[in-house]
């Protein structure tokens, strides 16, 4: 019997500001859920469970703890961001084992808001594909342990999606955070560039790579996203004025969306038109040299963040994936495709505040060793179940997953939403009206 699994983030921090519970057993809770179900589940490579207990003993005593926004919240930390005295191995036999001399500014900020870092979650190596497997561990998705969790922030969206932490922290390249919270029924943002520092490898991708939350709850992932932009991310003020663009259509050529994503997307766009909300179906103008930009710059971030590394160490579709980017740097370094992406794509949202896409083309691929597989294979799987987003991470721009809907198995479908630099906020309005109307099963029934 627990009393805190389950909760949200802002339900947990209140209760340990106004002492009606203390941090220790809080995080005691959830390190017992974690010992009982990863197993099964994978989501973290490392588990610090007598440093989190010792780290939750010291939010108790803090002076400040009941002005703390994340009050003894436990939280995991995706494994390619430095936790001050673990390693950092991104998913990779080839980075040192060496532990880090002080957290990530994000990590620091959690901190300093009174979250404990439980963990430090699985990744697939350098965090290249959209599927979660590798040397340190499998993470699968806890509504279908026969399914991939997704990726790159695998295991952060399964440790939530399984209740084993209330909220995570991840970050997204080209879909990295709204992959696997698509597949695991979450809520996420991935805000636009500049809102939350990145310092993610070796130039964050070109600029592409955002970290930030992975919860439950609109609310839990606006809080969590104001401690990561060290600013208070206030709620929209509601209005049926909102110009809200729906599309059904893959931005890659030749890709199509499976039945049940576009019924997630129909679902939505109902409900709040029903809501007042003035919806229209409209297609972004996507380019049809978008699959080469996408591929150019995926390949290119991945030949930086590789160039340090044995690549003996590395698997193979890693060193393809690298060598392909290196033969792209130059003219990714030198181009002008973003900025060209951004010009075509303004127009549309001045007629549009939001654009509502499904967040994924299809289910997730089965859990199993992708890692060991080729190159091809991998990039084929990837793009055919995730094409809807790398085209924000190549602008720039906030988007949002949202879960609407689920499959035949159960497990949920979700949303894609869409907006400006600048339109967090926004964002959270629209997929917090989506929440009231379409509640969904906060996490996944595995007792």
């Amino acid at each position: 019997m627990t009393e805190w699994v389950g909760r949200t983030a802002v339900e947990i921090a209140a209760a340990v500001r106004e002492k009606r519970t203390e941090p220790r057993a809080v995080v005691a809770e959830h390190l017992d859920r974690i010992a009982r179900l990863d197993g099964r589940i994978g989501a973290f490579r490392v588990v610090r469970a007598r440093a989190a207990l010792a780290e939750a003993d010291e939010v108790a005593a803090r002076g400040d703890r009941d002005r703390l926004p994340l009050a003894g919240v436990p939280v995991a930390v995706k494994d390619n961001l430095a936790v001050r005295g673990e390693s950092t191995r991104v998913g990779s036999a080839a980075t040192p084992d060496a532990p880090a001399g002080a957290d990530h500014v994000t990590v620091a900020r959690l901190r300093a808001a009174g979250a404990v870092v439980v963990g430090l979650t699985n990744v697939p190596e350098l965090c290249v594909f959209g599927t979660t497997e590798g040397v340190h561990g499998t993470a699968r998705n806890p509504w279908d342990t026969s399914r991939t969790a997704g990726g790159s922030s695998g295991g952060s969206a399964a440790a939530v999606a399984a209740a084993m932490v209330p909220v995570a922290l991840g970050n997204d390249g080209m879909g990295s955070l709204r992959i696997p919270a698509a597949n695991c029924g979450l809520v996420t943002v991935k805000p636009g560039h500049g809102v939350v520092p990145a310092g993610i490898g070796d130039g964050d991708w070109f600029g592409m790579s955002e970290n930030g939350p992975l919860a439950t709850t609109v609310e839990d992932a606006r809080l969590m996203l104001s401690v990561l932009a060290d600013t208070e991310v206030a709620a929209e003020r509601e209005s049926g004025a909102f110009r809200i663009a729906v599309s059904v259509r893959s931005p890659l050529a030749g890709v199509t969306v499976s039945g049940p994503y576009v019924a997630a997307a129909r679902e939505a766009a109902g409900a709040l038109t029903r809501a007042g909300y003035q919806v229209r179906r409209a297609d972004p103008p996507y380019p049809l040299s978008l699959g080469v930009t996408s591929l150019a710059h995926w390949t290119a971030g991945t030949a930086v963040d590789a160039r340090s590394l044995d690549a003996r160490l590395l698997t193979r579709r890693t060193r393809v994936h690298a060598a392909l980017g290196r033969r792209f740097l130059t003219g990714v370094r030198g181009g002008t495709a973003r900025e060209e992406l951004r010009r075509r794509l303004e127009p549309f949202f001045a007629e549009y505040d939001v654009l509502l896409t499904p967040a994924l083309a299809r289910r997730s691929p089965r859990s199993a060793p992708w890692h060991e597989r080729g190159w091809l294979r991998n990039v084929l799987a990837n793009t055919n179940y995730s094409p809807l987003t790398p085209p924000w991470n190549l602008t720039g721009w906030p988007a949002m997953a949202v879960p609407v809907g689920t499959l035949p198995s159960g497990a949920p479908t979700a949303v894609q939403l869409v907006g400006l630099p600048g339109s967090e906020a926004l964002l959270l309005r629209v997929a917090g009206r989506l929440e009231e109307l379409r509640p969904w099963r906060r996490t996944a029934p595995l007792d």
